[in-house]
C-alpha cells in the first residue's frame, strides 16, 4: 500500500507543515542583540544523513531550551516513522537568511514572513517543515498559514507562563529586560498576541518536552497526518 503522508517525498498531493511558529507565549532567547543569539549545529548533518536508509533523515539536537528541545524531540520521533523532515530553527536563520533584521516590529514580521516562505519550499519539496518560532503577531501567522492549502498547516501554541520563562532564563535575557536594557521584549515590553483557534495548545507549565512533542506527534497520528 501507499506510504501514508507526509512520510513519503513522492506523495507530492498529502503533505503537512508541522509550526511551531505560533509557538511559546513568552519564552525566547531572541529578543535582545544579536549578540545574544546562539547558532546552533545539527547532530545529524549532510554527512550522516546517507546512513540513515530510506526515508529517515535526521536533523536533531539543539541546546537545552524547552521550545527548541520539544522540536527536536518532535522531529526525532517524526525522522523513527520514516518521514522525511526539516527543522527551521529561529537562532539559526537569525545568523544567515534573517541576520539583517533586527527586532522592530516591521523586521518581526519580516521575520515571519521570509520563514514561512522558505517553509513553502521545502513543502513543495515533500518534507514536513516544523519551525520553531516566537511569532507575536496574529497577523503574521494568518499569513504563513494563507500560503498553504487548508488541512496542510498545524499551528502549535506552546503556551508558557511568563513566571516559568522567568525562572528558566538560562541567559538573563528576563532580567535584562525588567531593568530595561533590552528593549521591545515579547511579554515584557512588547505585545503577544495568543492564538486564538490553533489545532493544537501545550500546556507548558504542567508538560515535560518530551511529554509536549508526544502530544504533537499523537495529534498527527490520530488525524492521519502522518
Amino acid at each position: 500500500p501507499a506510504p501514508r503522508w507526509p512520510c513519503s517525498a513522492t506523495k507530492s498531493t498529502a503533505r503537512a507543515v508541522t509550526s511551531l511558529v505560533a509557538a511559546t507565549k513568552h519564552e525566547h532567547l531572541l529578543e535582545s542583540l544579536h549578540t545574544d543569539i546562539l547558532s546552533s549545529s545539527n547532530k545529524f548533518n549532510r554527512a550522516v544523513r546517507p546512513l540513515l536508509g530510506k526515508g529517515r533523515r535526521l536533523i536533531v539536537e539543539r541546546r537545552p531550551v524547552q521550545l527548541e528541545h520539544i522540536a527536536n524531540i518532535l522531529e526525532d520521533k517524526l525522522n523513527r516513522s520514516a518521514c522525511h523532515t526539516y527543522l527551521l530553527d529561529g537562532d539559526n536563520l537569525r545568523h544567515g537568511l534573517n541576520k539583517d533584521l533586527g527586532f522592530s516590529e516591521g523586521d518581526r514580521r519580516e521575520n515571519i514572513r521570509r520563514t514561512a516562505e522558505v517553509a513553502k519550499l521545502f513543502f513543495d519539496a515533500g518534507l514536513v517543515v516544523i519551525t520553531a518560532f516566537i511569532s507575536p503577531f496574529s497577523r503574521d501567522r494568518e499569513q504563513a498559514r494563507a500560503l498553504f492549502e487548508q488541512g496542510r498547516f498545524v499551528e502549535v501554541f506552546v503556551d508558557t507562563p511568563l513566571e516559568i520563562c522567568e525562572r528558566r532564563d538560562p541567559k538573563g535575557l528576563y532580567k535584562k529586560a525588567r531593568s530595561g536594557e533590552i528593549k521591545l521584549f515579547t511579554g515584557i515590553s512588547s505585545v503577544y498576541e495568543p492564538p486564538e483557534a490553533p489545532e493544537l495548545h501545550i500546556d507548558n507549565g504542567c508538560l515535560s518536552a518530551e511529554q509536549a512533542a508526544e502530544k504533537i506527534f499523537s495529534y498527527l497520528t490520530k488525524n492521519n497526518i502522518i
